[in-house]
């Protein structure tokens, strides 16, 4: 539903606009708590922000490790998607988040890929079909106190390779 919707919309509004609002009113996404505050033209860069509320602090007064995993759950997933485009099929295949400190502030991350890191992406993926890329990012205070590193692994294989896969299993 949400990527017909997508597909649809890209032809009245731009992609990172899409990106970000679309992400700020899905009930999915809405429910983390975040809120997907900047994405860059080519969606090379998406920033988050997840504050401290009523719906995410727990028992202690901090916040809930599950709000911040799930507010930056989807982010690369999508933002490779969207980036690489229809011929490459992207999946989450691993995620791990390492919780360093009890946050009782709001909590920022930056996901980034650079041009290189995406041609790099699409060169592993050419040679051998599919790729595991392991990316890692900080969630941070507005004074880049670390609170947590989350660790994503995402596969990634053309769309041609992962077709023949299926039909193999």
């Amino acid at each position: 539903m949400y990527k017909k919707a997508f597909e649809l919309l890209k032809k009245i509004f731009r992609p990172d606009q899409l990106f970000k609002h679309g992400f700020n009113i899905s009930p999915m996404y809405r429910r983390s708590v975040g809120r997907v505050k900047f994405a860059s033209r080519d969606l090379h860069c998406i920033k988050v922000e997840i504050p401290l509320n009523y719906k995410n602090r727990n028992y202690m007064g901090t916040m809930f490790g599950g709000s911040m995993f799930s507010a930056t759950d989807p982010i690369y997933l999508i933002q490779l998607i969207q980036i690489l485009g229809e011929d490459y099929v992207v999946w989450d295949k691993a995620a791990f988040i390492d919780y360093k400190k009890p946050v009782k502030s709001r909590v920022y991350v930056t996901f980034e890929f650079s041009k290189d890191q995406i041609q790099d992406i699409k060169n592993k993926v050419a040679q051998s079909h599919r790729y595991d890329l392991v990316k890692e990012v900080d969630l941070v205070s507005h004074k880049g106190e670390v609170f947590a590193k989350l660790e994503k692994t995402i596969f990634i294989s053309t769309k041609a390779y992962y077709k023949s896969k299926k039909k193999n299993k």
